[in-house]
């Protein structure tokens, strides 16, 4: 009997966890994101770091890589370096954006002490909003897209991305 008792509470516990972990993919995996949201990205016009209002509609026609970010966030902390990084090695190849979901007196301290050369956006909530457009369904930061040439959303990942990955989406754009 008691061996009976343990094995059912055994496969109730891992029928449970299945599940925990089915729910947990379906919750923070990005969602779809539509043609519309793309256009919503592009009819953006967001203030840089120096102050002057940035149309997003400029990066139309070439692979665009959006980086939903800020500066209290941990794991965007640490991507920055190697997003720049990579940003100079595919200058040719494709342009990446940082919205920053933070306030531009926080993202102009943060690039006082790590060096960011491609464009910066303060955003604020209202970069929270677009990022659920392009997919970011459970709302966390770092929030990657790429976008081809073509303006459809190829590529969208949640969390810090990993450079390989991001080299690769961005090569076969």
């Amino acid at each position: 009997m008691n061996r009976r008792r343990a094995l059912t509470y055994a496969g109730v516990g891992a029928i449970a966890a299945v599940a925990g972990g089915a729910l947990a993919w379906q919750r923070f995996a990005p969602g779809v994101a539509s043609d519309r949201a793309v256009n919503i990205l592009f009819a953006q016009r967001l203030a840089a770091l120096d102050g002057t209002e940035q149309a997003l509609s400029q990066w139309q026609g070439r692979p665009l890589v959006v980086n939903f970010w800020a500066t209290w966030c941990a794991p965007c902390v640490d991507e920055m370096p190697e997003l720049d990084a990579l940003q100079a090695e595919l200058k040719d190849t494709a342009q990446f954006i940082g919205i920053g979901i933070d306030s531009a007196v926080n993202m102009k301290r943060f690039v006082e002490k790590v060096a960011v050369r491609y464009p910066l956006l303060v955003a604020g909530n209202v970069g929270t909003e677009l990022a659920r457009e392009l997919g970011n369904t459970s709302g966390g930061l770092p929030f990657t897209v790429v976008i081809d040439e073509k303006g459809a959303l190829i590529h969208q990942y949640a969390g810090r991305i990993h450079m390989d990955t991001l080299r690769a989406v961005v090569r076969g754009a």
